[in-house]
């Protein structure tokens, strides 16, 4: 891949030659990230903006080419780099799980999916949206994350010559802090929609203040059960949230969560296969595999 910074008229942004198995509108509407919309009229084949990291950026991309725009060659490095997972060799991944899963509905799906790429997530960030998510649609899911953010998250600005690549979606705030959800409390959770997910998400930003939980220590240890086992003593949190919190935010590509577009894969194309529909069965990537098989079942199948 060849990296370059460019400028467009005020705005820094990074061009990226050479990338293969991406693809911004799969990835950036595959159900993982919740904070990103598409621009309508972008010049690109496909762009999509919003907020991660306290940044409000965009990312695009045309024929192998992958544009970050708004950010410098730092920003890059020090975020971006690693919230596109850019250096992961998805070949040697899909191999990987095809070694698992040839003959299977994985090939179709795999192929259908090609160019979802999991984003590595603030871990916290991915935690709190991912506990917004229970029992609850993508649109209404956004909705309240982005009136969260609002409400208690810190401002943002428009930089000049943004406009083009703005969604015109965006809060235009950073995702609150935990200090911010607690002073919040449980009462200014349940009005912005949130339902009996108030007293999880107080819950959860209560014991990462206090230390009871330590994101960095989960995800620095290399057992995907540790870091689950963790996660679920949060009150509210079950495996499938600890899953997804594991696999999104964590970089645990092995955790593999099971909603119920995953219950009706399972039963529609593995009842018969003798081994458990679990992480075990697709290897090390299985979060990668799980990705590609909900992407196929719920927008080609659905």
């Amino acid at each position: 891949m060849d990296f370059k910074e460019k400028r467009e008229g005020n705005i820094p942004y990074i061009e990226i030659s050479g990338v293969e198995y991406f693809d911004v509108g799969k990835t950036f509407d595959c159900g993982q990230c919740f904070r990103f919309d598409k621009v309508e009229n972008s010049r690109h084949s496909a762009e999509y903006a919003g907020v991660a990291h306290g940044r409000y950026v965009s990312f695009a991309s045309d024929d192998g080419k992958l544009y970050i725009y708004n950010s410098d060659m730092r920003d890059f490095e020090n975020v971006w780099r690693s919230f596109l997972s850019v250096d992961m060799d998805y070949a040697e991944i899909n191999g990987d799980i095809l070694s698992y899963s040839s003959g299977t509905v994985m090939d179709e799906a795999m192929e259908y999916g090609s160019g979802i790429r999991i984003l590595k997530q603030e871990p916290y960030e991915a935690l709190i949206s991912f506990i917004v998510s229970q029992n609850n649609n993508i649109p209404r899911i956004k909705k309240i994350i982005e009136s969260m953010s609002a409400k208690c998250g810190e401002r943002i600005n428009l930089a000049d010559g943004m406009e083009k690549h703005d969604s015109g979606r965006s809060s235009m705030s950073a995702f609150p802090t935990c200090q911010a959800l607690l002073e919040l409390g449980e009462s200014g959770l349940a009005e912005l929609k949130t339902g009996f997910r108030a007293k999880y998400i107080y819950g959860a930003a209560e014991m990462l203040s206090n230390g009871a939980i330590d994101l960095s220590s989960l995800e620095a240890d290399a057992d995907l059960q540790t870091c689950i086992d963790g996660l679920c003593k949060i009150k509210g949190v079950g495996l499938k949230v600890a899953s997804c919190a594991a696999l999104f935010g964590l970089g645990k590509y092995d955790a593999f969560p099971i909603d119920v577009w995953m219950k009706k894969v399972a039963e529609k194309y593995f009842a018969d296969d003798e081994q458990e529909f679990s992480s075990a069965r697709f290897g090390k990537y299985a979060g990668i595999a799980q990705q590609y098989l909900f992407y196929y079942e719920r927008y080609k199948n659905s």
